[in-house]
């Protein structure tokens, strides 16, 4: 696979993997399966895996790093901080609010590591920009933990354009990690472009629209109890069906082209810049080479521009999150 630079401290596959989805917020997979996911991905050339301490909380970061052991100086981990986290009788526990300050930074990575069973985390974001902790405070906080081995590059999430500004001129940023896809374009408006003149990466989460955009979600009812995805409102009953239709005009062209809509889907966020690597969520193997595949795939510039009038975010239902969550991102 070829490689792309998340700032220049990390030279990794054009495609990453979201492991989010293997211990949490979608239901989950047995862990066998999900390490055996992890393994294939490494043989396909994939080197950059996400995890987080909230996803699970906790498993994530325990499974990631057991999974990826063998392989630890092939790989490069990249691994979150930024909610509030408490231990109950029944276990870690996300509590509302947000939390940057400089000795939950130093908490939480060296928790990290430890979950990893690493020495070094390679990319370490802050998950969502806390607005009661100025920026310089938080990459001041991060950036000590890169001139001590902690950490090899630092990242951010979900973070908006002046604020991308405020911390690379603390510490240098490797990359911005916000969701971006066909159906959600809100990077568009200013990330890419600041990524872009910095010398920043950008990886986008759920390039695939969490599923729906490579035809995995048809109905409200095929989402288990604990899916997040119920309480997000594109995946409102009414909203999937209105948005099953715009989908349908993607698969039909992928049709015709002998891929699948989440290939093409991919390909098109490749496209967008060289320094862009997306890390789809893969928890079964066929899906995950598909998506490895997806690489491989050159579109024209009518091409992109036919594939992007065919999904756009102005014909989709539904914000991506609810208020609450909507509130925390571009800031």
């Amino acid at each position: 696979m070829k490689t792309r630079k998340l700032g220049t401290e990390l030279a990794v596959g054009a495609i990453g993997l979201g492991c989010m989805g293997m211990s949490h917020a979608y239901g989950g997979q047995d862990e066998k399966d999900a390490i055996r996911t992890l393994h294939r991905a490494v043989e396909l050339g994939v080197s950059f895996f996400d995890t987080a301490e909230v996803y699970g909380p906790f498993t994530n970061e325990v499974l990631v790093g057991k999974g990826l052991k063998p392989f630890r100086d092939r790989v490069a981990i990249a691994t979150k901080f930024g909610f509030n986290i408490i231990q109950t009788d029944d276990g870690p526990k996300q509590v509302p609010g947000l939390n940057s300050r400089p000795e939950h930074i130093r908490a939480v990575a060296e928790a990290s590591l430890k979950r990893l069973g690493i020495e070094t985390i390679d990319l370490l974001y802050q998950h969502r920009v806390d607005p009661d902790v100025p920026i310089e405070e938080t990459v001041g906080a991060m950036a000590d933990l890169v001139r001590e081995g902690k950490a090899r590059a630092l990242g951010l999430s979900e973070a908006g354009v002046a604020t991308i500004r405020k911390a690379h001129a603390v510490h240098p940023i490797a990359a911005v990690q916000s969701e971006y896809s066909l159906w959600t374009r809100d990077p568009e408006g200013g990330v890419l472009d600041v990524c872009r003149e910095l010398g920043i990466g950008f990886v986008p989460f759920s390039p695939l629209g969490r599923g729906f955009l490579a035809g995995a979600v048809r109905s409200a009812a095929e989402l288990g109890e604990k899916d997040f995805r119920r309480g997000l409102p594109r995946f409102d009953e009414e909203n999937i069906r209105r948005n099953l239709a715009v989908v349908a005009r993607l698969e039909e062209l992928a049709a015709r082209k002998g891929k699948t809509a989440a290939q093409l889907a991919l390909a098109w966020v490749l496209a967008q810049g060289d320094f862009i690597v997306p890390i789809p969520g893969s928890r079964k193997i066929a899906n995950l080479e598909a998506n490895v595949a997806a690489t491989e795939i050159s579109l024209s510039k009518s091409e992109l521009t036919e594939i992007g009038s065919l999904v756009s975010p102005e014909q989709i239902c539904g914000q991506r999150y609810a208020v609450a969550a909507m509130a925390q991102t571009n800031r």
